[in-house]
């Protein structure tokens, strides 16, 4: 098969794998069946010719409001082989932010995964969705065409896109990513790599198919090697064990939140049974190493860490499987990836130097959608993306994360880096999580206030608390305040929200 030999679009992958193994299982299904590569292609095929009668062209936008099913991971790669652009949405979003999304994306078609979520359900009932074609679709599935015909894109960057992902936890107007197919398919090849994936391999895929960390590093690499996957709409921490044990998932990787909440639900070790567990990864978020620490002891494995942002097509960093670091760092560049730390021309990272994190390589995204201006301020000359994060490199060159450039606090004229006050937080007994953000103050200054969210069932002693940041943190970044919260608002993919915390300060 000529395509498959040099894959251009997601499509060929997958191709590739149901001609080479037809028979071996891709899915694990929630309800317990399995989906053969060669079944799985079989209905991709199906889900192309059904988007081509519903007025669906190259260049047209299909829109899955969503929770992972197989249907989710069809419409990706049946847009890929109809030339549309798949926009996957998280269901768990507000009707608004859906809505919002809708708007600016401009769907020819919306589907809604209702058999596998309650609220993908309520959405389409809102649509007025009914029910697409279960011998395409498989069951549970419904549809809404668009009010009038849409406009296929036909700019040069047209046949490109994989995919259109709306970043999360912004505010104002949604940003879509227009993400490469070239930046997936050169992902997928080296994600599979740093992990020495086979055919072998079972992963654990309870991360959002809408969000660029489910579909890069657990999804497209999986396909790459022609591995498996157990296949969750949410992530449940007693499913993720039965799961390590049965059918024996030997790569689990999940944002901080998953692996916090599988620490507060975990068996005692002697219970734990991961016969072929193999590789423990965590990304998304900032690596906290009061988790890394109590993660490795349990599994008995080295917690790898990664970095990736929504406008790249997978991670930038990844941790050498190698050499585990003790440290929280991202580890190095993978394979294509440059990076500059301050401006496109800053030249070789200086040790130790902060500033702003830049990128260059295959999976930068080709600009946010129908925002032109947006796209100017992150896409600079020369093809570098600035990721809006600050860093900086060891003398090794492995990546450390300060923080977002937005969520720097400016105390008495100090750089108050908010991951750092966290992870001391982070580190006290009955602490789940943090989140630290800055207040303005009368006289033009910011201070530090801390949120924290006790552990189930634990009380906290905030005058405790306040001894210990006053022995581990310098005078500026301690907090003037610590209010306990009864759960730190995050993302559907586990990122901290940081917005609606500081407009509780207001």
């Amino acid at each position: 098969m000529h395509q498959a030999a040099s894959p251009t679009r997601i499509h060929h992958l997958l191709a590739q794998q149901a001609g080479q193994r037809p028979d071996a299982v891709f899915l694990h299904e929630e309800g317990g069946g399995t989906l053969s590569y060669a079944q799985f292609w079989q209905r991709v095929q199906g889900v192309a010719r059904w988007l081509e009668t519903q007025g669906v062209r190259p260049g047209h936008r299909v829109m899955m409001v969503g929770e992972n099913c197989s249907a989710m991971i069809a419409a990706l790669f049946g847009c890929s082989l109809a030339g549309a652009w798949p926009v996957g949405v998280n269901a768990r979003l507000s009707a608004r932010e859906i809505e919002n999304i809708r708007q600016h994306a401009q769907p020819q078609v919306t589907l809604y995964t209702t058999g596998i979520s309650p609220s993908a359900r309520v959405h389409a009932e809102t649509a007025g969705a009914s029910e697409a074609p279960p011998a395409v679709w498989g069951p549970g599935v419904q549809a809404v065409p668009a009010d009038a015909s849409t406009a296929p894109e036909t700019a040069s960057h047209a046949n490109e896109v994989a995919t259109l992902i709306y970043t999360s936890g912004t505010t104002g107007a949604p940003k879509g990513v227009m993400v490469p197919h070239r930046g997936l398919l050169h992902f997928a090849r080296v994600s599979a790599a740093s992990r020495r994936l086979t055919p072998h391999d079972i992963g654990y895929a309870a991360l959002p198919m809408s969000h660029i960390f489910g579909i890069a590093t657990v999804l497209m690499a999986t396909v790459h090697a022609g591995a498996s996957l157990v296949l969750r709409s949410r992530f449940d921490p007693e499913d993720a064990f039965k799961a390590l044990a049965c059918p024996g998932v030997s790569i689990l990787q999940g944002v901080p939140t998953m692996f916090s909440r599988m620490m507060a639900a975990a068996p005692p070790k002697t219970a734990l049974r991961a016969p072929a567990l193999r590789y423990v990864y965590t990304g998304g978020a900032a690596l906290d190493p009061t988790q890394k620490r109590d993660v490795e002891r349990y599994f008995g494995l080295p917690m790898h860490h990664g970095y990736g942002i929504t406008e790249y097509a997978g991670s930038m960093f990844v941790t050498d499987m190698d050499a585990p670091r003790a440290d929280c760092s991202a580890g190095f560049a993978v394979d294509g990836v440059e990076l500059r730390i301050g401006t496109p021309d800053s030249g070789a990272s200086v040790p130790g130097q902060r500033g702003d994190i830049l990128i260059r390589g295959p999976g930068v995204m080709l600009g946010y959608y129908r925002d032109a201006a947006q796209t100017a301020q992150a896409l600079l000359p020369g093809g570098w993306l600035h990721t809006g994060d600050i860093g900086y490199v060891d003398a090794d060159g492995a990546l450390f994360i300060s923080g977002r450039s937005k969520d720097l606090i400016i105390r008495s004229g100090f750089n108050v880096y908010p991951i750092e006050v966290e992870s001391v937080i982070n580190a006290f007994p009955g602490v789940r999580l943090s989140a630290v953000v800055g207040r303005a103050t009368a006289d033009q200054n910011e201070e530090v206030i801390a949120f924290v969210e006790p552990l189930p069932g634990a009380s906290l002693d905030l005058r405790l608390l306040m001894l210990h940041l006053r022995a581990q943190l310098a005078p500026y970044k301690r907090p003037a305040q610590i209010i306990p919260i009864d759960t730190i608002p995050t993302t559907v993919s586990g990122k901290i929200l940081k917005q609606p915390l500081k407009e509780r300060l207001a």
